[in-house]
């Protein structure tokens, strides 16, 4: 990992390291730079979520494989509520705006983050994202992760809740297979379940299982981006979460997401290795 698919240092972290960077000149190998750059991720994320809890935007980190459908939930979200609550995107990928143009496209601001080569957003790439939004006109601001089933469960980025994304053209066991992205969500989608009819192998009830299985309490919703009535449970788990998230703010508290520390050891030791 890491040195192979890029993760360990990103166009939002590179400059700690470069000459006058915080880290620069930084020795003792390669684990403990990795550790030095974490570090200062988890600082910039503290940073973000202030940003977020200082205007009462909800942030959601939306992670999942590629393909599993997490911008046609989006569409279809944006779709549904109608204008009803202010939304905004960060959109990240390797290249390319296409997410990006199609959140545009239904009137929603978006910013699109091409990581490169690397295969996750860091809390440093949202927050030069954040200077192109304004946080006073949102609700909720979901951060589409790149997709991955591994990295992107590794590093805080200042949201609140992490939601993965499981589709039904993927396999039910992909939670046992994948038990860092999964143990971090708040809450799973079971995605496209319109194909189920064709799809018979897929087993929402072994999915569920495979989820319960990791300890995680998660609610685990099924979601249809084509079906009228797809996205009931998550618009109503939506609503819920942002009524909590305030009440949380009244009281003078936030909320932290489900960072792996599992996943940084990953990190770690592809490092390690390279």
């Amino acid at each position: 990992m890491c040195d192979t698919c890029g993760c360990n240092i990103t166009s939002g972290n590179k400059h700690l390291l470069e000459p006058g960077g915080k880290l620069a000149g930084s020795g003792g190998g390669a684990v403990e730079v990795l550790q030095s750059l974490l570090a200062e991720n988890d600082h910039e994320a503290a940073h973000n979520r202030s940003h977020f809890d200082g205007h009462g935007v909800l942030a959601i980190n939306l992670m999942s494989s590629p393909g599993s459908g997490k911008t046609s939930l989006l569409e279809a979200t944006i779709r549904a509520w109608n204008g009803r609550r202010k939304l905004a995107v960060i959109e990240g990928d390797l290249e390319t705006e296409n997410d990006a143009r199609r959140i545009r496209a239904l009137g929603v601001p978006a910013v699109q983050i091409a990581t490169g080569n690397a295969c996750h957003l860091d809390a440093h790439m949202v927050h030069h994202a954040l200077h192109e939004l304004d946080l006073a006109e949102l609700d909720i601001l979901f951060i589409e992760n790149v997709g991955n089933l591994v990295c992107p469960a590794s590093f805080d980025l200042g949201q609140h809740l992490n939601v993965a994304l499981l589709s039904v053209t993927e396999g039910d066991d992909k939670p046992a297979k994948y038990p860092v992205m999964f143990r971090a969500a708040d809450n799973v989608l079971v995605s496209k379940t319109d194909l189920l009819p064709v799809l018979d192998d897929f087993d929402p009830a072994a999915a569920t299982r495979a989820v319960r299985a990791l300890a995680s309490a998660a609610p685990v919703l099924h979601v249809s981006a084509r079906s009228p009535d797809g996205l009931a449970a998550w618009l109503n788990w939506l609503e819920d979460e942002l009524t909590a998230h305030r009440r949380r703010l009244e009281q003078g508290e936030s909320r932290r997401p489900a960072v792996q520390p599992e996943g940084a050891a990953l990190h770690a030791a592809g490092v390690a290795e390279a």
